[in-house]
This record gives structure tokens, sequence and C-alpha cells, in this order.
């Protein structure tokens, strides 16, 4: 994979956990404000993602009108596991542009983006992982 197309799969990701944040949000108590932080978090996210890709002279993946969630979410257990299933699956795409980025800041920011939801996804109530946006793949 190159790093542009890894990026870009980076930047999808974001995109998803936009939209799929203000869905968790909805449903979650005290106005879903830890969703509203993770929002702000994941559009500051994109945009960093997106300018990187904007400065390797590629345009950005745009995003969708809608996401298929994984599950109906209609209270705050299932909002939860939204969250945590968006932040695992970001954590892989990042660990990809890990593997396939081609400028130590790229690699950089990839790096602590799979840290980032990493630490998310636990904080949602995710399991811990030996290898986070990895664990899929070790065995």
């Amino acid at each position: 994979m190159s790093s542009t197309d890894a990026a870009q799969a980076a930047l999808a990701g974001e995109h998803a956990c936009v939209y799929g944040y203000g869905v968790a949000g909805a449903h979650l108590p005290d106005g879903g404000e830890p969703a509203r932080r993770a929002l702000g978090a994941h559009r500051h996210q994109r945009d960093a993602l997106a300018a990187a890709i904007r400065a390797a002279g590629a345009e950005p993946v745009a995003a969708e009108p809608g996401y298929t969630l994984p599950e109906p979410v209609a209270d705050d257990a299932a909002a939860r596991r939204l969250a945590v299933t968006m932040e695992q699956r970001l954590a892989a795409l990042y660990a990809d542009l890990v593997a396939a980025a081609d400028t130590p800041e790229l690699r950089e920011l990839a790096a602590r983006a799979v840290v980032t939801a990493s630490v998310a996804a636990l904080s949602w109530g995710g399991e811990p992982a030996a290898f986070p946006g990895l664990d899929d793949r070790v065995g």
C-alpha cells in the first residue's frame, strides 16, 4: 500500500468517526460531553491528515454523506460499543499508515494516532490490546 493510499484510508476512517460520534453523542448521558470532545479531536486529526495529504500533492478523500453503523444505536451501551469499534478500526488504519508512511512526519502523526485511538477505545470500555491496531494481524 502506498503512503498516500494509507493516508487516504485513515482519513476516510476519521470521516467515519466524525459521523459516528455525532450519532453516539445523542445517546449518551450528560449531553454527550465525552462524545463532543472526541468529535472535536477527530475533526482536528481529520484536518491535520487532510493537510498532510494535500502537502503530498493529492486531493483528500471526501466524507460520505452517511455511514452504515455496525449495530443500531439506541442507548448508552450501544453508543459506547460504537465508540470502541470506531476507535479500534481507526487504530488499525493508522497502524497501516505507520508501515506505509514515506516521511518521518507522517509516520509520527500515524504512530501518535494509533496510541490516541487505542487509549480512546479503552476509555469507552474497550479491552486492552497487546499490539493496538495490529491484534487481528498478529498471531
